[in-house]
Order: C-alpha cells, then structure tokens, then sequence
C-alpha cells in the first residue's frame, strides 16, 4: 500500500518562506507523477505544482517564480520549497502521486497524503 507523509508546513508571516517535505512509502520509487495540492474551505483542491517522470515540472500561474519543487528520487521523497509567501497562500497542502509518468491534463491521483496546514498571515 503506498503511503505518502507530509511534514514542514506551519504558521509564517508574508513573504516568508516554508518547505514542504512528502515522504513516501510501500512503492520502491514514484515513477509517475508527483505533485503538490492545495485547498481552502469551500474550495476545489488545486494542483500547485508537479514533476512527471521525465523531470518536467509544471507550476500553477499563482505559484510561479515563488515556488520550488523538487524530488529526492534515492530517498524517495518530494519537496516543495515556497518563498515569498501570500496569504492567499493559505491553505491545507497535500502530497499526490500517480502511476502516469506523463500528466499533460493534470494529474488525477490515487494516491493522496494526510496534508499539512500553512497559514500566512501578519
């Protein structure tokens, strides 16, 4: 059963910076796609960012030139490193990953973590 664990979220002020860590578990290695989600209250989850096998990576418009993310292949683990942050930011952020190992509509993943809270705020 794959697992995936998320840790580093947390309370920052704006423009301040925060990483996210995804650990993942029960599958060797992801081969497919990996990314990161976020969601408020009321809202659709949104795909933030994601990098397919290849090492492609694709970021939502909101989060481009701020965020970063990035994968640990040897230890199996995904890192979304966020600068600059906004308190639109705000929200629960989750870890997803897929099969596919190309996602050119997005990803549609089985696989989700618990999340991990971050609130930007003054």
């Amino acid at each position: 059963e794959v697992q995936l664990r998320e840790s580093g979220g947390g309370s920052v002020q704006p423009g301040g910076s925060l990483r996210l860590s995804c650990t993942a578990s029960g599958w060797r290695y992801i081969r497919g796609c990996w990314g990161w989600f976020r969601q408020t209250p009321g809202q659709e989850r949104e795909e933030v960012a994601r990098i397919e096998s290849n090492g492609k990576v694709v970021y939502a418009d909101s989060v481009k030139g701020r965020f970063t993310i990035s994968r640990d292949s040897a230890q199996n683990t995904l890192y979304l490193q966020m600068d600059n942050l906004r308190p639109a930011d705000t929200a629960m952020y989750y870890c997803a990953a897929e099969s596919a190992t190309s996602c050119p509509f997005g990803m549609i993943p089985p696989y989700w973590g618990q999340g991990t809270q971050v609130t930007v705020s003054s």
